[in-house]
């Protein structure tokens, strides 16, 4: 029997500069998400890539003295360098000047002009080259662009339009049926409110510069930019090229992107698709800033964290955890070193890492290290038994919701029962006092429920489990699944569990001086 279809996108990264830390938080997010449908035994899908085309993109070539292609190609490489650092599972790259992007580009340009939904038309407006974006003067701020607070300059040229504004209601209406379509409900909201003042039809080429997609009938036009980013998460389904592909797993279950391309991402695209006769996507889940000083992480206000440096100072599975749990599902987050440091010494040191290096190390004193078979359990037993195994229902209705920080506030409550456990248990009382056989119970109690803790980490913290998973002793990581979160008894009998040192040593806070 065939399994069930998840397709999920990040957006597609721009090459005019390298990424930071608010790049990466929407990668691992999405990362995640893919992870955790393989691992509850979905057939994943997980697109991300780069949108090369553009104004920016052309004006940082030349002052790098390359062509925009060149440009692009080395641009690539920090974003693939940093994706396989921080150990994002992607399926798919897109780049948008691969061939095949192009000419699906070309094709719903072409499809949508022939339907009268693309007219041509003249354009007057201030445009922000940094933002690839026409704002009207209502929007601008102090006469300076409202995203990055640069200049705009005004803008006359000839230029083909989209009917947006035709498919208006229809993508009202489908918002108001299906709730869930923009996440968190916050923005969705947003998204209402900025339709209530009008949808106008939408500037889709251009004429005043050339890196771009030509207009397959008008080659003095190139391709709006937004208009070709947007495609590229049909094109990665296989959309007019691989029909069985395409059928398996678009409509997209996800996009995750940013708050602030919430506009394009929950309207425009909807529209597009609405005007191709395309399904769309289930899910548009924008995730909030990551604030530095009190402002948003922005590589262009010189505002900016290295996730690159964070990650050969603490390791990316660190970093992983640290902005998942930071922050809930769409809101904003402060950035400090002192912050990482924190959850490092509280949740992955004191309580995480403190559990198993416990656990072992008494293992190695009472057992050597051999895993016993429990007897006859008590009150505290079964109820650590129960928690953990109450895990998998409590995880997977969070991750329905991804609400990836839920799910592992849910997995430390665990975390913080079985070290609660052991001060309970007395392990050390029951060694002295001779009491093997429930010093056999209490010990394989732990052991089974840091492996089910293990297992749970998977997605969000893959190096950290397989270690865990190798200090039990035990073999065939790779080949487990949510499943095997459910039962009790998973530990391989007659296996020995391992020494390792501590998986998150403390770290030292130095003192003001």
């Amino acid at each position: 029997m065939s399994r069930k279809a998840f397709y999920i996108t990040t957006p597609i990264y721009y090459v005019n500069d390298v990424p930071h830390i608010g790049h990466g938080y929407s990668t691992i997010i999405a990362d995640v998400m893919a992870r955790y449908k393989r691992f509850t035994g979905y057939d994943v899908l997980f697109l991300t890539g780069t949108d090369e085309h553009g104004q920016k993109v052309e004006k940082a070539a030349l002052e790098k003295g390359l062509s925009p292609q060149e440009h692009s190609d080395r641009m690539v490489e920090p974003w693939q360098s940093l994706w396989a650092k921080l150990n994002i599972s992607y399926d798919d790259f897109i780049r948008t000047t691969q061939e095949r992007h192009i000419k699906v580009v070309q094709s719903i340009f072409e499809a949508l002009y022939d339907k009268g939904d693309i007219y041509k038309g003249l354009y007057e407006g201030w445009y922000c080259v940094h933002e690839e974006t026409f704002y009207p003067e209502s929007q601008l701020v102090g006469g300076c662009c409202p995203e990055c607070s640069r200049e705009v300059e005004w803008l006359k040229e000839e230029s083909y339009y989209f009917r947006t504004s035709k498919y208006q209601e229809a993508l009202l209406a489908h918002i108001n049926e299906n709730p869930d379509f923009v996440q968190p409900d916050f923005r969705r909201n947003e998204v209402l409110s900025f339709m209530e003042s009008g949808v106008q039809d939408i500037s889709v080429s251009r004429t005043t510069f050339q890196w771009g997609i030509p207009v397959p009938f008008d080659s003095k036009h190139i391709i709006y930019v937004w208009f070709d980013a947007l495609i590229n998460y049909i094109t990665g389904s296989g959309y007019l090229q691989d029909e069985e592909k395409y059928r398996k797993y678009w409509p997209a279950d996800i996009h995750v992107i940013g708050k602030d391309i919430i506009r394009f991402h929950a309207v425009i695209w909807p529209i597009m698709l609405l005007a191709l006769g395309v399904e769309l996507p289930k899910k548009v889940l924008a995730t909030g800033f990551w604030t530095l000083g009190g402002e948003k992480i922005s590589k262009s206000k010189g505002i900016v964290v290295d996730p690159n440096q964070l990650i050969d100072e603490f390791g990316e599975d660190t970093i992983r955890y640290f902005l998942l749990r930071e922050i809930g599902l769409g809101l904003d987050g402060e950035f400090t070193k002192d912050a990482v440091v924190r959850r490092i010494n509280g949740d992955l040191a004191n309580d995480l890492g403190n559990l198993v290096h416990r656990t072992v190390a008494m293992m190695m004193k009472y057992f050597e290290g051999a895993i016993p078979e429990a007897g006859e359990f008590n009150p505290i037993d079964a109820d650590l038994k129960n928690e953990a195994l109450s895990l998998a229902g409590a995880v997977e209705e969070a991750m329905g919701r991804i609400d990836i920080r839920e799910a592992l506030v849910r997995i430390w409550k665990v975390v913080g029962k079985a070290n609660k456990y052991i001060d309970e248990a007395a392990p050390w009382a029951l060694a002295r006092e001779g009491q093997t056989e429930r010093l056999e119970t209490v010990m394989r109690t732990l052991l089974e429920t840091i492996r089910i803790v293990a297992l749970h980490l998977t997605p969000v913290m893959p190096k950290t489990a397989a270690h865990i998973w190798d200090q039990l002793g035990q073999e065939g990581f790779e080949t487990l699944s949510f499943e095997d979160t459910k039962n009790w008894g998973g530990l391989a009998s007659g296996t020995s569990v391992k020494k390792a040192p501590p998986l998150f040593p403390r770290i030292e806070i130095e003192e003001d001086k």
